[in-house]
């Protein structure tokens, strides 16, 4: 796990007043979803089974700006849209990771080619606190530059998007950037530019 910030799991205490979990078993174990089911009670006694939760790993989505005063983002394949979104880039956090940050330098270098100046973790997400256990961690990624071909993982088709950071509020304005994820993360690391709000 990443030492950028909190990510509560299965074996962190639940907080005062919440639900208890009567059983835990685990349905589905795949390389990329692992799904459990859960029996839990409310403080009102009502018992819920099963309830569903999905285990992802953790993942960074970044907010790069370039020493040319741009945003770099990502136009790719989304099997579940059925079209190509634009978003910010980012990926899981694997096990060669130190860190969140760690994380975001290989990711963008992976997907678009940029290599970063400095890196600042500017907050984390639930994605779907309900149904979901994981986190995503924004990183900002300022003095980026162009240092290499992008090497996209096979399965993944990208393409690498240059916005002027002047414009990049209005993406977020006129929803170009429809992802709930990427909307929240490019809020968020624009806003701790000063660019945003």
């Amino acid at each position: 796990m990443p030492k950028d910030g909190p990510n509560r799991r299965r074996d962190t205490p639940p907080e005062p007043g919440g639900w208890e979990t009567l059983s835990h078993r685990r349905v589905v174990d795949d390389r990329w979803l692992k799904l459990d089911a859960e029996a839990v009670r409310t403080p009102a006694g009502v018992v819920l089974d099963p309830w569903w939760l999905l285990d992802f790993p953790d993942w960074v989505l970044i907010v790069p700006l370039t020493t040319l005063g741009e945003v770099v983002l990502i136009r790719q394949w989304r099997q579940g849209a059925r079209g190509f979104v634009l978003e910010t880039p980012g990926g899981v956090i694997d096990g060669t990771d130190a860190d969140a940050q760690e994380a975001a330098r290989r990711e963008l270098l992976e997907e678009t080619g940029y290599a970063v100046g400095q890196t600042r973790l500017v907050g984390h997400l639930w994605p779907d606190p309900a149904r979901n256990i994981n986190r995503c961690h924004i990183i900002l990624a300022t003095g980026c530059a162009r240092a290499a071909d992008p090497t996209p993982e096979p399965g993944e088709t990208i393409e690498t998007v240059l916005v002027p950071l002047a414009q990049a509020g209005a993406l977020l304005r006129d929803g170009q950037v429809e992802s709930a994820m990427h909307c929240a993360a490019l809020l968020r690391g624009l806003s701790a530019a000063g660019q945003f709000g």
